[in-house]
């Protein structure tokens, strides 16, 4: 009979993955296997300044997890070595993950939860070619404030030839 402790230990990290894939927008299965200390350290730290979280998980606790989640579909990438990033935006950690993907061919991006929804490998490759939250942010400022620039440009030359109309 296995101890009650353990037990519930488990049964609280089910809750907690569980959890983790429910609240945030993106979710990234990864296989790391191959990968050394440094590189592992390298890619955490690359993470952890996105502000993605990046867990070595069990498959049988993160089974469990898409079990209660109602994500059973990523159950078929939760083989081998298994890491998730869990991500509040949904480019970020697929950009970083697919980056270091294409120089460490070690690590392989698996399939992920995007918004709810189970994606494949390919998918998180095309989500991490959009621009960040922030270069989206930039381009609308830029396209709401093309309008204003353009109105400014037009006025400012109809006043310089008036002007060289008046010395005339």
């Amino acid at each position: 009979m296995a101890n009650a402790k353990v037990l519930q230990e488990k049964q609280q990290a089910v809750e907690e993955v569980s959890a983790k894939l429910r609240e945030n927008s993106c979710s990234i299965v990864a296989d790391y296997r191959g990968l050394n200390v440094a590189q592992v350290t390298d890619l955490r730290k690359k993470l952890r300044e996105a502000g993605v979280e990046f867990q070595v998980i069990k498959n049988t606790i993160a089974r469990r997890a898409t079990a209660a989640a109602d994500l059973s579909a990523l159950d078929s990438a939760l083989t081998g070595p298994t890491v998730i990033a869990f991500s509040k935006d949904p480019v970020a950690g697929a950009k970083i993950l697919t980056e270091f993907a294409k120089k460490n061919d070690k690590l392989q991006v698996k399939a992920g939860v995007v918004e709810g929804k189970v994606v494949d490998s390919a998918q998180i490759k095309a989500l991490a070619e959009l621009p960040s939250r922030e270069g989206m942010l930039s381009m609308l400022l830029s396209v709401l404030q093309a309008p204003i620039r353009n109105f400014a440009l037009a006025v400012k030359a109809v006043a310089e030839k008036q002007e060289g109309g008046a010395q005339a």
